[in-house]
């Protein structure tokens, strides 16, 4: 069974993949997606070690990190709209990008608390299922430290000349997935703005209890 610390240390490690990767815009990464992901994770353990605001969850670095390096390798649009399903087309522009910032600060709220759990953590590749030619690929990852590999996966689409993640997968669960059904249901109470002020309402409440 998976404990919360073990769930909780995958979130995060997928997270800090996010988070601490360097822009492909501001600094050269292997073409080949596979190869980019391992450079990443192996970035992200040296950052965890080294940074001790991160290891104690200080949203604001973690916040600060999200908007210096995730955006530019995370098609976060993707991600929310597939996340809210057919009434992401039902939504204003202006709905839009609420969902956007609430989703993304939900998301890091969540990791912040989770990323201490970072030890020694190793990420081990596996065989790339994949042509040359492709632009949408899956990356499968094993995350090793203390007990059993962890499954840690990531669905990347190439835009131009560089990938970007658009969905992570923690033990054959799917990010975007997991999110999906809360969001459908509260669309179906609510609507969009009901939504959106139910993401606002939970990141007040985290906001309020880590200060």
């Amino acid at each position: 069974m998976l404990t919360k610390s073990r769930w909780s240390t995958l979130i995060a490690t997928a997270a800090l993949v996010l988070a601490t990767s360097v822009a492909q815009a501001q600094s050269p990464a292997p073409t080949a997606p596979d190869a980019w992901i391992k450079q990443m994770s192996g970035e992200v353990i040296e950052t965890v070690k080294a940074d001790k605001a991160i290891q104690g969850g200080d949203t604001k670095k973690v916040m600060a990190l999200v908007d210096a390096k995730i955006l530019p390798n995370v098609d976060f649009q993707r991600m929310t709209s597939a996340t809210v399903g057919r009434h992401w087309r039902q939504a204003t522009p202006e709905q839009q990008k609420r969902l956007q910032e609430e989703f993304k600060t939900l998301l890091v709220r969540t990791y912040a608390g989770a990323l201490s759990q970072i030890k020694d953590q190793t990420v081990e590749l596996k065989p790339l299922r994949a042509k040359p030619e492709d632009t949408e690929v899956t990356v499968r990852t094993e995350v090793k430290g203390k007990g059993d590999p962890i499954q840690l996966d990531y669905r990347l689409a190439k835009q131009g000349d560089v990938w970007k993640i658009h969905d992570v997968n923690v033990l054959g669960v799917w990010l975007v997935e997991t999110y999906r059904a809360s969001f459908a249901q509260e669309i179906s109470a609510s609507g969009i703005d009901g939504l959106i002020a139910k993401l606002a309402e939970k990141n007040k409440a985290a906001a309020a209890a880590k200060s």
